[in-house]
């Protein structure tokens, strides 16, 4: 027997996406046209799928109801989140950050599997140290 309700309420503060791009190297998922207030939960769901040129260090931005203002998508360290670190059909809990000049939305846990690129330590010579 299954726990899934047959039919259910979704959260007020679910946002699923209206679109996916990969455009001037950034991945752009936009939500729908709302007002996201500072300190505000969303669970934004990606429901489009990456698009397959899409590269793997991509910075992942929000846009809002087709508008052009790019808000980057962090995890909760403020640190940008990559394309690597996005999966089609996943619920993403973020919270609003506000500034005087823009916001981000910035991720509650933590982005999905990606690959760990950190030198191993650095010698100021541009080259890994041994």
């Amino acid at each position: 027997m299954s726990n899934c309700k047959p039919v259910c309420k979704l959260c007020n503060h679910l946002a699923i996406s209206a679109s996916v791009a990969f455009t001037g190297g950034n991945l752009v998922i936009d939500l729908p046209a709302n007002t996201y207030r500072n300190g505000e939960k969303v669970c934004i769901v990606v429901a489009q799928a990456i698009p397959a040129a899409t590269t793997i260090n991509a910075p992942v931005f929000i846009t809002i109801g087709s508008g052009t203002v790019q808000y980057p998508l962090t995890n909760k360290c403020c640190a940008q989140i990559t394309a690597c670190g996005i999966r089609t059909r996943t619920r993403y809990s973020t919270v609003v950050a506000t500034s005087s000049d823009g916001g981000s939305f910035r991720l509650l846990g933590h982005a999905c599997c990606a690959p760990n690129n950190n030198l191993a330590s650095i010698n100021g010579g541009g080259t890994p140290a041994a």
